[in-house]
């Protein structure tokens, strides 16, 4: 069975009118984000990374919110748009004037990955296209130039990253920054993309240019390295702890909700030792009497269940996820037929990590879902990894960002394009890992084994992130004294099943980017949270497959707007 649907319509609205006026100005303030929905114009040019930059985002906050004051909803849209945007730009202005901003820095979503990232998003077609990376290549210095500004004026009030976290970027900037790193790369492998035999080459002065305008971005890089090394890290604190004012703040900023921290973090060491008891059934389930490292070591010596090479492994994720929207599609979830392309690829970069990429708006290029292969790993087991590919592709990030892609007529370009709340996101990705298994994916004791890792990696970084950034008391299970750095990573070792590489990228990851890791799995919890309750409001009239519709086509929203939406309207 089938089923497919068209977008729904509606009158837009005063409020659509300054939410999407809103979206339009962060258009033109940061042209990186143009590129990220495919929409043309400005393929060449970075935002502005310097602190007038900074400020004219927080301005074009200030300017909404104070319009927005003077409107009132007309439907229950308008009533989650105002809720959203409010609860959105009140809290960017907030960490706009906490100055953090300007030291932005860590090994994963900061100004280092996002200058160069940008790229892989970019088109490779035409000549065009590769004209315009050419322009984006020789303005990396540019952009380059103005983020250390920033640095320096966080610094000079005292805001600086941590110590650990200006070494990574430093070692990460290097590697783009070598003549067979991403940019050298990127240049020298230009051609256009076709599968035909009789496809043109590159015009030989564009390959020229290309590769100089790579080594001027190669330029950028080794300047941000030598003023990393040179004059920020001799002032980066050796504290990883961001402290609980910090904390809070950034907790707010992936969740949409202040939660108490402190049951928050109690919650998270019950449901650690929760998921470790279902694991230890399953793995009496897959031999009788093994303990979960005997399971995991029968199943990582099944040759069935491993793939051997990067090849082996695209071809293995695009087959399950090809499998899991011809399944769900019309059954659990709506998914129209334009949003039923996912690509499955291997990222250009080798920092470990598995992420989503969203369609473009015409979904001409379709939702991507990327593996960042650390170098020297070539083999990959099928059983920890199948809950993954659900949880980056259907009914997980690709179901959702799509949805709202897809859903123009109904919600305002903010909604659909510019607001994403990390909680909400990958709470619905953990979300959806859990009801694969409740509706019988993973009844292969392999799999299910696979899914509760991840499950339990997402409750040990609840645990971790509180803990050690706000230096509390180590549950006694786990150890003694205040949680530290290095009593955290012995922590996640004992937690984390993942090789050495991925295990440093995450630990690294959490230092950095405070508050975001727990998300997933707070996310999860309020999710099922809301679920439940609307499914006893609803009491036998409640739907499934209803709620995830609706649940959806509100787009991404703080989980107190989802809340509120879900139950209160």
């Amino acid at each position: 069975m089938t089923f497919d649907h068209e977008p729904l319509l509606r009158t837009v609205t005063t409020i659509d009118r300054a939410a999407n006026a809103y979206t339009e100005r962060l258009l033109e303030l940061d042209p990186g984000f143009a590129t990220e929905l495919g929409r043309p114009g400005h393929e060449t040019e970075y935002r502005d990374y310097a602190p007038a930059g900074l400020k004219a985002r927080a301005d074009a906050a200030r300017d909404t919110l104070a319009q927005l004051a003077a409107l009132e909803p007309v439907d229950d849209v308008d009533k989650v748009t105002l809720h959203a945007m409010r609860e959105r730009l009140g809290l960017a202005l907030e960490q706009h004037g906490s100055g953090w901003q300007l030291a932005e820095l860590n090994n994963i979503a900061s100004p280092p990955q996002e200058i160069r990232a940008i790229f892989d998003l970019m088109p490779t077609a035409t000549v065009v296209d590769w004209e315009n990376i050419s322009g984006r290549l020789a303005n990396v210095p540019a952009a380059v130039d103005g983020y250390i500004s920033s640095l320096r004026a966080g610094a000079s009030s005292g805001l600086v990253a941590a110590r650990r976290q200006v070494l990574t970027v430093i070692e990460q900037c290097e590697r783009h920054a070598s003549t067979d790193g991403f940019f050298a790369s990127l240049a020298t492998g230009a051609a256009l993309d076709s599968t035909t035999p009789d496809t043109p080459e590159l015009p030989a002065g564009l390959k020229s240019t290309l590769v100089a305008n790579a080594d001027l971005a190669r330029t950028g890089y080794a300047a941000l390295v030598s003023f990393l090394r040179d004059d920020l890290l001799p002032l980066a604190p050796d504290a990883d702890a961001v402290g609980r004012e910090r904390y809070a703040l950034a907790s707010r900023e992936f969740l949409g909700s202040a939660v108490d921290l402190e049951e928050t973090y109690a919650w998270g060491v019950a449901e650690l030792e929760r998921v470790i008891g279902e694991q230890s059934a399953v793995a009496n389930a897959i031999q009788p009497g093994a303990s979960i490292e005997e399971a995991k070591a029968l199943l990582n010596g099944d040759p069935a269940r491993q793939l051997k090479g990067t090849e082996a492994l695209t071809q293995w994720m695009q087959q399950l996820s090809n499998a899991a929207v011809a399944d769900l599609a019309g059954e659990q979830f709506d998914i129209p037929e334009v949003m039923r392309t996912l690509e499955c690829k291997i990222a250009p970069t080798q920092d470990g990590g598995i992420y989503y990429t969203g369609p473009s708006e015409d979904f001409s290029r379709p939702g991507r879902m990327w593996w960042s292969v650390p170098e020297g790993e070539e083999s990959f087991a099928t059983w920890a990894e199948t809950t993954t590919v659900y949880h980056e592709g259907v009914p997980g990030h690709h179901l959702q960002v799509a949805t709202a892609t897809y859903q123009k007529g109904l919600l305002n370009d903010w909604r659909r394009n510019a607001c994403w709340v990390s909680g909400h996101g990958e709470g619905w990705a953990l979300y959806a890992e859990r009801l694969m298994d409740e509706l019988g994916y993973l009844s292969d004791p392999g799999d299910k084994m696979g899914m509760l890792d991840g499950q339990r990696m997402r409750a040990a970084r609840v645990v971790f992130d509180i803990g050690v950034h706000l230096e509390l008391e180590i549950p006694e299970q786990w150890g003694t004294g205040t949680w530290s750095a290095e009593a955290g990573y012995e922590f996640l070792r004992k937690n984390l099943d993942i090789s050495t590489g991925q295990l440093d990228f995450e630990f690294n990851r959490y230092l950095g980017w405070p508050g975001q890791a727990p998300s997933y799995k707070i996310g999860q919890r309020l999710w099922e949270e809301i679920r439940d309750a609307r499914a006893r409001k609803d009491g036998a009239a409640f739907s499934l497959r209803d709620f995830h519709t609706q649940a959806l086509n509100l787009g991404s929203v703080g989980l107190d707007t989802l809340k509120e939406a879900l139950l209160e309207h």
